[in-house]
């Protein structure tokens, strides 16, 4: 069973960051490895058989629930949209 977490206010949290002890380009840094692990999350979703089971974890929980295939998918590129773009508004 493999588990997709979303990435969902990522950019409000990146940017309290910034407030704090990390720099610009610490935020920066984070921000591209989110994107990266995002950009697995929908490369893995892409790939699988139509008739594979996908699971989504309950935010701060040890919980998953069963999801779409598909709107998962679409979910995890939108979020990838989302981020790429935080990146280049920095």
């Amino acid at each position: 069973m493999r588990s997709f977490k979303t990435y969902s206010n990522m950019s409000s949290t990146l940017r309290d960051n910034e407030d704090h002890f990390e720099g610009p380009s610490a935020v920066k840094e984070e921000l591209n490895k989110k994107i990266k692990e995002q950009k697995v999350v929908v490369d893995e979703l892409s790939n699988l058989k139509k008739n594979r089971k996908v699971y989504i974890q309950q935010r701060n929980s040890n919980i998953f629930f069963r999801a779409d295939r598909s709107q998962t998918l679409s979910s995890c590129k939108k979020e990838l949209d989302n981020m790429k773009k935080d990146l280049q508004d920095m």
